[in-house]
């Protein structure tokens, strides 16, 4: 599946911005580049080009409004509009508020999203491309996330465990630690019959091929994944628990800190993510846009 290289209006203007990749596992930073003006065709393939070379794209000084986010978002496919629609934006249903905060008593958005590795809305059949998060409010300690290149690891598998996995299928769940951070979070409100329908549990290859690139990426995650199908149960845990723990060593993460207004853009097809957490007492509000991608191979 290739991203809608969408053209904008006659007329529009290169930018002058400069893209500088991090030295680490995966991630660049984009400078220069202001998403409240129109991007222009040869400005989005650029941008396209570096998503799929670095996974993580930092795009920094935003000074966008949540229209403007959807719009850009939209350029790469339909967005995907979150279950939690409890948190989802007023007239924004795509942009789902990622935030700790709380008005007259009651969460604002979703305050313990990322609280284990995962690949956004890997629990349907058609998973996410990648996803937009824009800074609106940020604590002054804490709140960092982290992003693991799930290409490296797999590539640094031992050679018999990639040859093993090669043709298993794992399933995925929304619901697999729901309960759990309900137990224990404010944020995660009970669901209705009709948002269980939304996510009845889907199958995915353990080893993904990317639509665009062809290169290979593990495609299981401690959040959603929950057994590997038409395996012994003790199996499937061995084979998971392994997987877990080679896919998020240190050589594969990039550690974001956040800066006022960035907006990253990830590769759910590349990376996983986790939210290193926030101090209870400071604010964090952030804003996602997802976009949806193709059923995984």
């Amino acid at each position: 599946m290739e991203a809608v290289l969408s053209t904008p209006a006659a007329g529009v203007r290169a930018q002058s911005f400069e893209i500088r990749p991090f030295n680490g596992a995966v991630g660049a930073e984009i400078i220069g580049l202001d998403l409240a003006q129109p991007v222009g065709e040869a400005d989005f393939r650029r941008i396209h080009q570096a998503h799929l070379e670095h996974h993580v794209l930092v795009f920094r000084d935003q000074h966008i409004t949540p229209a403007q986010q959807v719009d850009f978002s939209r350029r790469f496919g339909p967005l995907q509009i979150h279950v939690l629609h409890q948190f989802a934006l007023p007239d924004h249903p795509e942009v789902l508020i990622v935030s700790n905060i709380r008005e007259n008593g009651q969460p604002i958005g979703l305050g313990d999203a990322g609280h284990f590795w995962h690949s956004d809305i890997s629990y349907v059949d058609k998973p996410s491309l990648g996803s937009f998060l824009h800074a609106q409010e940020l604590p002054a300690e804490g709140g960092d996330t982290l992003f693991a290149n799930q290409h490296s690891a797999y590539d640094a598998l031992p050679a018999e465990l990639r040859k093993a996995i090669a043709p298993l299928r794992a399933e995925h769940s929304y619901l697999a630690k729901y309960e759990e951070l309900r137990s224990r979070s404010p944020w995660r409100p009970k669901l209705s019959q009709e948002q269980i329908d939304q996510v009845k549990p889907v199958v995915h290859p353990v080893v993904r091929t990317h639509p665009e690139t062809g290169r290979k990426a593990l495609f299981v995650s401690e959040h959603f994944t929950t057994r590997i199908v038409d395996v012994p149960e003790d199996e499937s845990r061995q084979i998971l628990a392994e997987l877990f723990e080679l896919s998020t060593r240190p050589e594969h993460v990039y550690r974001h800190a956040w800066q006022p207004h960035d907006m990253v853009f990830w590769d759910n097809r590349s990376v996983m993510h986790v939210a290193a957490g926030t101090p209870d007492h400071l604010r964090r509000k952030l804003y996602r846009t997802t976009i949806e991608g193709d059923a995984p191979f």
